[in-house]
């Protein structure tokens, strides 16, 4: 992989990653277009490897929320006043919450990697879960905020971030979001609790990828080179774009969003069933 190419697919993770449109829809079409196969394992471990860049980012963008929240679960440990402070529960939360995603990861980790890579199965998800984000994005009793996450919002959102893996154009924040929506958190809170439920799952993932797959993304086909400086560059464009999005949702509706996951799983079905891209 060339150094333009690791800069271009740097940009659209940084971009995608967090926005309710599917990181890894825009990244499996960039990368057909551009003549790689997706359906290999060294891609597929570089498509997974680059999330931590973006991930890195939003650590850094919320870090004091993260160290308010793993300090007041550490003091839950051992006192239990502690114990109701709302971030204890949140940082409970966060971890019972990523457990579903980590069992659905490793049970389905074969069906992940190759047939859930198909642009047809991207294609559906970005169009059919649009119908979901819409009936979520149009409630209008969102009255909790995030002193109101209990384990159980947490579990539910965490099962919904599940799916995402599986179908992904569903788009794991898009899944979040949804949730959050629908268990009445605001648009602010709700993308928050995305991002929060998001970090331990992805640096995870792309962890374990970088392991696994070290020999894979070592191949010169693709090469670490390249794959960190896609990794820097998602992180530099996530965290910006995470600035931007938590302003944008402050204000307005997902609909813009829903518009383009619908028109984009148009563009992928014609360029598939016209055979433009291997689908």
């Amino acid at each position: 992989m060339n150094w333009l190419h690791a800069v271009l697919l740097g940009i659209v993770e940084g971009i995608t990653e967090f926005l309710p449109v599917s990181s890894t829809g825009h990244l499996n079409i960039v990368e057909k277009l551009l003549g790689y196969d997706i359906d290999s394992v060294g891609m597929t471990a570089f498509t997974a490897v680059i999330q931590v860049g973006a991930i890195l980012a939003a650590v850094v963008y919320f870090w004091r929320d993260i160290v308010r929240i793993v300090t007041a679960w550490c003091r839950g440990l051992v006192n239990e006043e502690a114990r109701r402070d709302p971030d204890c529960t949140l940082g409970w939360g966060v971890i019972l919450g990523s457990i579903p995603v980590a069992v659905i990861g490793l049970l389905f980790k074969d069906f992940i990697e190759v047939t859930a890579r198909s642009l047809w199965i991207i294609a559906a998800a970005l169009v059919i879960w649009s119908a979901v984000m819409w009936m979520a994005d149009t409630r209008t009793d969102l009255d909790k905020g995030m002193r109101d996450v209990s384990i159980k919002d947490a579990l539910i959102i965490g099962v919904f971030q599940a799916l995402a893996p599986v179908f992904p154009g569903i788009s794991r924040s898009g899944a979040t979001i949804s949730a959050g929506l629908f268990l009445r958190f605001d648009r602010v809170t709700a993308t928050r609790l995305s991002f929060f439920l998001g970090i331990p799952a992805l640096l995870a993932a792309g962890a374990l990828e970088a392991v696994t797959a070290f020999d894979h993304i070592s191949d010169p086909s693709i090469g670490w080179s390249a794959t960190i400086i896609a990794t820097v560059v998602s992180g530099i464009v996530a965290y910006a774009t995470i600035a931007w999005l938590l302003k944008f949702v402050s204000s307005n509706k997902f609909t813009g969003f829903l518009v383009y996951r619908v028109a984009l799983g148009g563009v992928i079905a014609a360029l598939a069933a016209t055979g433009a891209v291997a689908a």
